[in-house]
């Protein structure tokens, strides 16, 4: 995960005072791009525990077309809690825990049309079928894309997508992924994202009878708060360790059918969580 830790030195050597809506303050720069080989190891943070089990449950949330926290909260995942509170939702006049055209609903409703009583009828486009039914017929397309960000609805949530789009590349039996994403919470979110992708990857490449690529993050807006400052120095003063490894418990023929017990973590001895304050 050198790669990360290079990213926090830059931000804190050349990142660029700039303020947010949180009103938190941020150290900033624009355009950064990170590339891990999934066939190495398992890009999970190792100088601070990640807690991966939110991660893959979030990814299996976003897959399942979800969008209310509470399928998350039956799972004791809070990762969603502070946008699903009953304030952040009344912004949009929608009950506690139903968090809008986020994610889930993008990747396997996009473009739906609404009911007389303003839900979301089921006749959008579902981008993850779609990308996997072209990735085994047509591999060498340049099309195999999906999309999080649709600007007729990103003033419909608390929290518009900031992992906006990703792409798929075939070459020589591997499967690699290319996402953007627009903004980046370098210290707290941005650890998370890393993973979630390489996850999603190693995914698709297992129903596609792939191997696994690289895992290449695109950056634009990516920052540390300036209340996270003291946290990424001390990141950086811990050593790497060396990656875990990711497996399958079984052989999964539809993306849709993986459960958590499928997906097993080896080998992952991180160093402690370090706290910090998540800026809403």
């Amino acid at each position: 995960m050198l790669a990360y830790h290079d990213l926090l030195q830059i931000l804190l050597e050349r990142g660029k005072p700039r303020a947010d809506r949180t009103g938190v303050g941020t150290l900033s720069l624009f355009g950064h791009q990170m590339r891990f080989d999934l066939s190495e190891g398992f890009p999970l943070v190792t100088s601070k525990k990640v807690h991966f089990r939110s991660v893959a449950y979030e990814l299996l949330w976003f897959l399942g077309g979800h969008t209310d926290a509470q399928w998350l909260q039956e799972r004791r995942v809070t990762i969603w809690d502070e946008w699903a509170t009953a304030e952040q939702c009344a912004r949009f006049g929608r009950e506690p825990g139903d968090l809008g055209p986020i994610y889930g609903h993008q990747w396997r409703n996009f473009g739906a049309s609404k009911d007389e009583a303003g839900k979301y009828r089921n006749d959008g486009c579902d981008q993850i079928t779609k990308l996997i039914e072209t990735i085994r017929r047509d591999p060498t397309s340049r099309r195999l894309i999906v999309s999080g960000w649709n600007p007729r609805e990103a003033d419909e949530v608390a929290l518009p997508p900031c992992h906006t789009l990703f792409q798929f590349y075939v070459q020589e039996g591997r499967l690699s992924a290319q996402l953007y994403q627009r903004s980046a919470d370098a210290f707290l979110g941005l650890p998370f994202n890393i993973a979630s992708y390489a996850l999603l990857t190693c995914m698709v490449a297992e129903v596609c009878d792939l191997q696994r690529g690289d895992f290449v993050h695109s950056l634009g807006d990516v920052h540390l708060y300036r209340n996270h400052v003291e946290q990424a120095q001390m990141q950086l003063q811990r050593e790497l360790r060396p990656l875990p490894q990711l497996r399958f418990r079984r052989k999964v023929e539809s993306i849709f059918d993986f459960q958590f017990e499928d997906i097993e973590l080896l080998g992952y001895e991180p160093h402690p969580a370090i706290p910090a304050p998540v800026a809403v």
